[in-house]
């Protein structure tokens, strides 16, 4: 948990790391990581199925399922699947596939269901829990048992007011694959956020290029020497590592008492500590939940793959009540300031697409504050299963002694 023992250890960690003059010796040189990991078709192929179809993954929020029957398509991994509040008021989650001959049930993306919900095909009928209630012509089925034609069920659990899916079966539940980074904001009301903004752009990389993007700070001094770099401390940014992918970066603020112009006025989170207040934590839920959080809110990114070369990627804004009416108009000018700062990351996205595609990318040489990506790296050969990583493509796992636990 966040205790007030945990607070003065990591703060200490940032005035360690602006002291640190040398390459600290308990920690190993790291190798590169292999090129082909970013361009190899077999390599993606492997992603799709052993990260993608076999983790946790935010999926929305529960304020887009206000009520009985409301819903929405999610096909971030490539299966569409209908995300849906029941008639019990829980959330369930099926794939938009009919059992009678696989036509997509659902053809709006939102929308509220009605008790029962028919495929536009041949009539088969479902109910909000995804069981088939009726279909056209029973006459003509022999040995029929409907109980085994309901929608196709796909785990879905809730963590505050976070929506998470996972298409494997034998997944680990939310709340223990979450576990090892959730501690260190369970302390914040996340059941009472808004979802307040969101919004996808089109980014053309591959997806681990963005990815390992908001993994590091290393980038700030020239990538945003006029936004982040002067207002959070890249030397003494802390790093942190968890179990299962999950990771930290905790940058201060450069200047004591800061406080961001855009956030003035704006209703804070009651249970925010100094963590929060004067610096800049930024978590990464493996394995592409980026949740910067301050006192104010949260502007998460999310990114996802589209293809070996093509990403999307997700900006979505949570923050406290502000009581009844519209959104304050403050919040317009700073998800436009955010909005600047995601310009200014994607802006080498297409060159630097381009460049890994020649040979003379041969792999990624990283230094000491972008250990969070060999972390990630790391993770992802464990959720693809060693025996599934392309010959000659897979990380030495190395950060084992640096997980803190």
């Amino acid at each position: 948990m966040l205790d007030q023992k945990r607070i003065d250890s990591w703060i200490q960690e940032t005035e360690f790391e602006g002291s640190r003059s040398n390459y600290p010796k308990n920690f190993p040189d790291l190798p590169d990581l292999p090129g082909k990991r970013y361009s190899d078709p077999l390599f993606f192929d492997a992603e799709v199925e052993g990260l993608w179809k076999k983790n946790w993954l935010y999926a929305g929020h529960l304020d887009q399922l206000p009520e009985q029957g409301s819903f929405f398509i999610w096909d971030k991994t490539g299966s569409e699947i209908i995300i849906l509040r029941n008639d019990s008021g829980n959330i369930v989650a099926f794939y938009n596939t009919c059992r009678h001959r696989g036509s997509a049930i659902v053809r709006k993306r939102s929308g509220t269901l009605g008790k029962t919900f028919a495929c536009g095909y041949h009539g088969w009928t479902y109910d909000r829990d995804g069981k088939l209630k009726a279909f056209p012509d029973v006459r003509d089925f022999s040995n029929f048992d409907r109980s085994c034609r309901n929608l196709v069920q796909v785990r879905c659990e809730i963590y505050g007011n976070w929506i998470f899916v996972n298409e494997n079966n034998n997944a680990e539940p939310l709340a223990d694959f979450l576990n090892p980074i959730s501690r260190f904001f369970d302390h914040l009301p996340l059941k009472s956020l808004r979802l307040i903004h969101q919004h996808t752009q089109s980014v053309p990389c591959n997806y681990k290029v963005l990815i390992e993007n908001f993994l590091e700070v290393y980038h700030f001094r020239l990538l945003h020497p006029s936004t982040t770099d002067r207002i959070f401390s890249q030397k003494k940014t802390a790093v942190h590592l968890w179990e299962r992918g999950h990771s930290m970066m905790l940058s201060p603020h450069r200047r004591k008492g800061w406080v961001d112009p855009g956030t003035i006025g704006l209703p804070e989170m009651s249970t925010t500590t100094r963590i929060e207040r004067e610096f800049l934590p930024s978590y990464t839920v493996f394995p592409n939940f980026v949740l910067p959080i301050q006192a104010t809110g949260v502007g998460a990114v999310l990114v996802w793959p589209v293809d070996i070369a093509n990403s999307l990627m997700d900006v979505v804004w949570f923050a406290p009540s502000w009581g009844d009416g519209p959104r304050p108009k403050i919040w317009s000018e700073r998800i436009n300031n955010f909005d600047k700062i995601l310009e200014e990351d994607t802006s080498f996205a297409m060159p630097m697409q381009k460049s890994i595609s020649t040979p003379g990318f041969k792999g990624v040489a990283l230094n000491y504050q972008e250990r969070r990506i060999y972390h990630w790296h790391e993770e992802l050969d464990r959720s693809i299963g060693k025996s599934n990583v392309p010959e000659g493509m897979s990380v030495e796992p190395l950060m084992s002694q640096f997980i803190e636990r």
